[in-house]
């Protein structure tokens, strides 16, 4: 997420944002939303909302094709992204695209098809390696003219399974890990990305373009990065489901790091079903990264997405991350009540008892892993790469400071830049604490003590404000247990708060995948709480 877990999940009164929100009727851009609104459905409308399996059986059937699908998201790209309301979300497109699109339709028509994604258009986020004419950047300029020699781990299994790599989605510039003063969904490169579901909005974390450009169906699913927060908190604001896995599930290599304690990739999708078939295509051991290898075989997780999934199954609820807005606790009393009508025994007040007890030493471990981490990842660009180094990085943000840094400098990069070698006792001793207390004192107390198969959270609040002179302010959340400990968690959209997306967080003991998937389902399914955003200028009031 950055800046110290975002804040250290500071709980801002939900109550004083919205009162914060200006009125639509004082606003400019108010004047015209509904034609701002319309002109975004009615391009590219075909593909709105449209499911992986809606667009599998239309090509099956012969109704589209895959370039025609392509199309229609370049179409929408355009009208949404770059004009009507300007979101802001892609920060290029693959100019291959339509070209790919076209010979996977070969592929079908010859009776090849590769899975679930074949000819599925798919965006990623901008720190993930594509050895094509895309550029991987993390949103900063320093690395315009870098090219990656090699495509990610992920990249490679992306087009194994037949996606149409659509294009690059914008990002908080290095994920947002350069300062603690920063916004997020701002880059050098890119600008500043938009919520979708209130213009005015902050699209939280650093998959922001990836949460946006999937919630206006920009395409059919995305690829974002986790470190703390930045799979789940971006799907919670724009009403999505993100799952963050389990650390070692999904290959890191080939994405720009922060650390590899936490790190992860992941699907954000409107629906679970659609998250689960891209986990399918994500998923698997990668030589390139070591974590990978201890993973079992990788599970079906589309036979988990059955409506029956949560009987017999024990959730609990962690209560200590509650209470930050009533109206929040709300929805997840209005969740909890759900999951038990759709069979599963809800075991209350599973309190995570060393909540706010690692964030130092997790901050300290990312303060080291990635200073060893961006500096062997650069390494990777090859000879002709300008950057080596973060001081390197750190000085060409210095000589182009109007464009890098007009709003927030870079303080964690100079705190980065003080760390010693991963032999160090702090970084150790910091990363042994971290792991202690999330894990053995934490979740996995929780776990064998209450005997459930997961427990829950509130993902987050409301979406906050833009603020470029403050930066980012924290609204509630529940990332950073499962984060810390690197097991798996999925957000799904769990109703809204003056129109603002709400999530409910379910969080598993690692590898269980399968099973999460399978209860986030049966509770998407039990209560469709997902709308879609119709770019309204401000928060409803």
């Amino acid at each position: 997420m950055h800046r110290r877990q975002f804040l250290q999940q500071t709980v801002m009164g939900g109550a004083a944002l919205a009162a914060a929100s200006p009125s639509t009727a004082q606003t400019p851009l108010a004047r015209e939303p509904e034609r701002i609104a319309s002109a975004a459905l009615a391009i590219g409308d075909e593909v709105v909302e449209r499911s992986v399996d809606d667009l599998q059986r239309a090509m099956t059937s012969g109704q589209v094709t895959a370039r025609a699908l392509t199309q229609a998201y370049l179409r929408r790209i355009d009208a949404v992204d770059r004009q009507g309301p300007s979101l802001n979300s892609v920060i290029e497109i693959n100019p291959d695209a339509l070209d790919i699109a076209e010979q996977l339709d070969i592929e079908r028509k010859a009776g090849r098809v590769r899975g679930p994604l074949h000819g599925i258009p798919v965006l990623i986020k901008d720190n993930i390696d594509t050895a094509d004419r895309m550029k991987t950047t993390a949103g900063s300029l320093a690395l315009v003219e870098a090219r990656p020699l090699l495509d990610a781990g992920i990249v490679t299994r992306l087009r194994a399974a037949g996606a149409v790599l659509l294009g690059k989605t914008n990002l908080s510039e290095w994920a947002n890990f350069r300062s603690e003063h920063s916004t997020s969904g701002w880059s050098g490169r890119g600008g500043l990305t938009r919520n979708p579901y209130a213009l005015d909005r902050n699209g939280c974390g650093s998959s922001t373009g990836s949460g946006a450009a999937v919630a206006a169906s920009l395409c059919t699913v995305a690829v974002g990065t986790e470190t703390d927060g930045s799979i789940i908190c971006p799907s919670s604001r724009n009403g999505l489901v993100g799952i963050k896995p389990t650390v070692g599930l999904v290959s890191r290599s080939g994405i720009i790091p922060i650390s590899a304690t936490q790190d992860t990739a992941g699907p954000m999708a409107r629906t679970v079903a659609d998250a689960a078939a891209l986990l399918q295509a994500l998923a698997g051991p990668d030589d390139r990264d070591a974590a990978t290898k201890g993973q079992t075989p990788a599970a079906d997780y589309l036979a988990a997405l059955t409506p029956d999934a949560l009987q017999g199954r024990r959730i609990g609820v962690m209560r200590n991350f509650f209470g930050f807005d009533a109206r929040v606790d709300g929805l997840m009393d209005e969740a909890i009540a759900a999951i038990a009508a759709a069979g599963a025994t809800i075991v209350d007040k599973t309190n995570l008892p060393t909540r706010g007890q690692f964030g130092d030493a997790e901050y300290e471990v990312m303060l080291y892993e990635f200073k060893a981490g961006i500096e062997a990842y650069l390494a990777t660009l090859g000879p002709g790469a300008p950057m080596k180094t973060l001081a390197d990085l750190m000085a060409f943000n210095e000589a182009h400071a109007q464009q890098e840094m007009p709003y927030f400098g870079q303080d964690i990069f100079l705190k980065a830049q003080a760390k010693g070698p991963l032999t160090e006792r702090a970084y150790v001793a910091a990363r042994a604490k971290a792991a202690r207390l999330s894990r053995t004192e934490g979740l996995d107390k929780v776990f064998a003590r209450w005997k459930v198969d997961a427990v829950l959270a509130p993902s987050g609040g409301p979406a906050w404000l833009t603020d470029l002179v403050n930066g980012d302010y924290g609204t509630g959340g529940s990332s950073g247990p499962a984060a810390v400990s690197g097991y798996p968690s999925v957000t799904v959209p769990a109703g809204f708060v003056r129109g603002l997306p709400i999530g409910v967080s379910f969080v598993g003991p690692a590898w269980s995948e399968a099973r999460l998937i399978g209860i986030a389902y049966a509770y998407e399914q039990q209560t469709q709480r997902r709308r879609p955003p119709q770019y309204l200028p401000s928060a409803l009031v």
